[in-house]
């Protein structure tokens, strides 16, 4: 059950690591702006993650459902946490230069903020899960995937916008923003569109 969990948890960060792709630079400004952003941002990624990892070597079916919730419990603090980092860092670094970037921005910076708060959220909602039951614990995490989804499927539209064009260029040449190899999601990485 904590694999599904897993998986959805990793679309978050895929889709933050989605911030990459496969092109030159194009602006000085905007390789600038890619910079302010990547650099800092590099150390919360490598937190979610580690974050994702944990929860998934947490649960490999024989683990005690006490420890997997607090495995769970101290990753959702850190997705938190790296969420809200990420939202300031991209605060910080104002709108990219670009059409439409303020927009964008604006957007994405939200959407940043309301992850943090989400895994917040989720972090109370396993805390409060009853560990003595399996059957009751399982549909608990049941319920954190689909939330989980939720929250990635809300954030998608503005990452695309703040992503698009020479931005999503600029960002891409930027050591901080590069996905470090990370699969896009334990589960299904080879169904991943090129």
């Amino acid at each position: 059950m904590n694999k599904k969990l897993v998986a959805a948890l990793s679309g978050g960060a895929a889709l933050m690591l989605a911030l990459t792709g496969c092109s030159d630079d194009s602006s000085k400004k905007l390789d600038d702006w890619a910079k302010t952003f990547c650099d800092p941002a590099q150390a919360q990624f490598k937190k979610i993650q580690d974050a994702n990892a944990a929860m998934q070597t947490a649960d490999e079916g024989t683990t005690d459902s006490k420890k997997v919730q607090q495995t769970d419990s101290a990753a959702f603090q850190k997705i938190s946490d790296a969420y809200k980092s990420l939202a300031s860092s991209l605060n910080k670094a104002g709108p990219p230069p670009s059409d439409n970037g303020e927009t964008a921005h604006k957007d994405a910076v939200k959407e940043l903020n309301a992850l943090s708060k989400g895994y917040a959220d989720l972090k109370k909602q396993v805390d409060g899960l009853d560990t003595g039951d399996k059957l009751k614990f399982a549909d608990g995490l049941r319920d954190l995937s689909n939330g989980i989804n939720k929250l990635n499927k809300q954030s998608e539209a503005a990452f695309k916008k703040l992503e698009s064009g020479d931005v999503g260029k600029a960002m891409a040449g930027q050591k901080g923003c590069q996905s470090q190899n990370a699969p896009a999601s334990p589960s299904g990485g080879e169904s991943k569109k090129s």
